[in-house]
């Protein structure tokens, strides 16, 4: 977890001292405010996880404060400080108050009191993490991976999905920029609600006007009745842009108006008309060079980054990548029904591969190799040509393998981390893992672990 934050409210310097010296011992990351105002201030722009307040303030109490504080943040852990204030801090401590100190207090009591709210912390971080890890091993809208980077991924997802702002997805080719906009917009508030994606690299340029906004009765030759544009069917949801630096430089200034003034003009018209509807982009192209050359408008490109993801190659995540290839594997064996394995080989000859193509290309291979594989289990002779040249000029798979943990090695790996991230929850680390706790005893056993 990040370092703990905590926010000292107290309008005397001593008090405040006191609290910020002890929070610091425990390593506490601290910040300070001497009334009400100033401690919601600090509440805006931080994380904070800890307040420690006065039950009594100039201008207000410190359970007004505290209600305040919980209201906009209900996971706060609150804890009260008073000088024998007993009804006050009663009413604190029913209305969510961690815990309270009377003061005068000795430094010895606070942290014991702060390290206990530490704790409480630490373990509300944890119920919290438990469900987005889940979410990334099980797949959150078809993401597959247990690799930190994809678990950070889907947790920034889960995040943005409750927001309407836009979003930039930034990734090479094949990484899944689409699947990343659909997991954001049906986790988000208005699943129900219309996806359309654009291609705007494909959309012939001379149309992608009327397209994108629709346009009314004689607009232009053949333009026989109105007809709204994909902006206007989204209305509610989302329009996902993909390949966003391949569009003309006259579309850019009219989508930057339909982000920052939420209207639309179509094509013929002179009314502006209100619009709510959510923009995703995504791109493979640097667009700060674009801006700096001009071929993209910086104004568009400061909206749409507001908030910026980016998904991990292939490359970078090749834990993944047995994963992936199973989850792709049982997919063609359902739709061709029959049963395929990949051999140790295949695998390793997997994990060894560039994959350029990332996991588009990755599923492709898979796809080609179950067509040439003429028995059950595909082996490195199965696999396209452009992996199997890595083992020319007298590499031998052998040599590879020397770089290549076996899959098995790898499943061992994967769950002592898990038991070591949960301090030996085998209950815990069964579900992260999403094996049945039975699985789980049983390879502990086969590993000659107790259990």
């Amino acid at each position: 977890m990040d370092q703990i934050k905590v926010l000292v409210v107290d309008n005397d310097r001593s008090i405040r001292e006191g609290c910020l010296e002890v929070a610091q011992l425990i390593g506490f990351q601290t910040y300070t405010a001497e009334n009400a105002a100033s401690a919601l201030q600090v509440l805006e722009t931080g994380n904070i996880d800890i307040v420690i307040v006065d039950i009594k303030l100039p201008g207000t109490n410190g359970l007004n404060i505290m209600r305040e504080l919980k209201q906009r943040c209900p996971e706060l852990v609150v804890i009260i400080t008073a000088y024998a204030s007993i009804p006050p801090v009663v009413q604190a401590v029913r209305e969510g108050a961690f815990d309270y100190v009377a003061k005068p207090f000795n430094l010895k009591e606070l942290r014991i009191l702060l390290e206990r709210a530490g704790s409480l912390v630490k373990a509300t971080g944890a119920k919290r993490l438990l469900p987005e890890k889940l979410k990334v091993q099980n797949g959150l809208g078809g993401i597959i991976g247990s690799t930190p980077e994809m678990e950070k991924l889907c947790r920034f997802i889960s995040k943005v999905a409750q927001s309407s702002h836009p979003v930039l997805i930034f990734g090479e080719s094949g990484t899944g920029k689409e699947l990343v906009a659909r997991s954001i917009h049906f986790n988000g508030p208005h699943p129900e609600a219309p996806f359309i994606p654009v291609d705007c690299g494909s959309l012939v340029p001379a149309l992608m006007e009327s397209e994108l906004f629709g346009y009314v009765k004689g607009a232009f030759p053949g333009a026989a009745r109105s007809k709204d544009g994909l902006l206007q069917i989204a209305a509610g949801g989302v329009v996902f842009f993909d390949q966003i630096g391949e569009l003309p430089l006259n579309l850019q200034s009219k989508l930057f108006r339909v982000i920052q003034e939420k209207e639309i003009q179509p094509v013929g018209s002179t009314k502006r008309l209100p619009l709510c509807v959510r923009i995703l982009a995504a791109t493979n192209r640097n667009l700060e060079q674009r801006v700096s050359n001009g071929t993209f408008r910086k104004d568009l490109y400061i909206r749409l980054n507001m908030m910026k993801l980016h998904i991990p190659p292939l490359r970078e995540r090749r834990q993944d990548i047995p994963i992936l290839a199973n989850h792709f594997l049982e997919r063609i064996n359902r739709s061709a029904a029959f049963e395929r394995v990949l051999s140790g080989d295949a695998i390793n000859l997997m994990m060894s591969y560039e994959w350029p193509g990332n996991v588009r290309e990755l599923e492709n291979c898979l796809e080609q190799a179950a067509v040439l594989s003429s028995v059950q289990q595909i082996e490195v002779g199965d696999m396209p040509s452009q992996m199997k040249n890595i083992l020319q000029n007298g590499e031998s798979l052998e040599s590879i393998q020397g770089g290549i943990i076996p899959i098995a090695e790898l499943e061992k790996r994967a769950i002592m981390s898990a038991l070591n991230h949960v301090a030996g929850d085998k209950l815990r680390a069964a579900a992260l893992l999403g094996i049945g706790k039975t699985t789980l005893y049983r390879k502990l056993k086969e590993y000659g672990t107790c259990v």
